[in-house]
């Protein structure tokens, strides 16, 4: 596993602990589970398997988490630094599935 899989597994995986955190003691636990906690956790789970498309399904639920972070950090002052941890991860995940992309469109071309 390369660096940039390597870097992607370990933010899912924050992305998870995050959650799991900040609904710990939510009135909701399970539904509030089932929704945030464990789609980071499966694509971690489905990349460290080698499933190739979870770094693209990682990108795209990395932009509803991006979403979601920053709704909270702008209507709900209490958990405003979860939210920007979200959102910084988000932009990490968003970045990481991406780059393979952007050096394809974006590398040089071999003549």
């Amino acid at each position: 596993m390369n660096a940039r899989r390597t870097t992607l597994l370990l933010a899912l995986i924050a992305l998870a602990a995050l959650y799991t955190y900040w609904f710990l003691h939510d009135k909701h636990w399970l539904a509030t589970q089932l929704v945030f906690t464990a789609p980071p956790l499966l694509l971690a789970i489905g990349l460290r398997l080698g499933w190739r498309r979870a770094p693209f399904w990682s990108g795209v639920l990395a932009l509803f988490w991006f979403s979601h972070g920053v709704m909270s950090a702008w209507t709900h002052r209490e958990t405003a630094l979860l939210a920007w941890v979200e959102i910084v991860l988000a932009l990490l995940v968003v970045a990481l599935a991406s780059l393979p992309g952007l050096r394809a469109r974006f590398g040089k071309r071999k003549s």
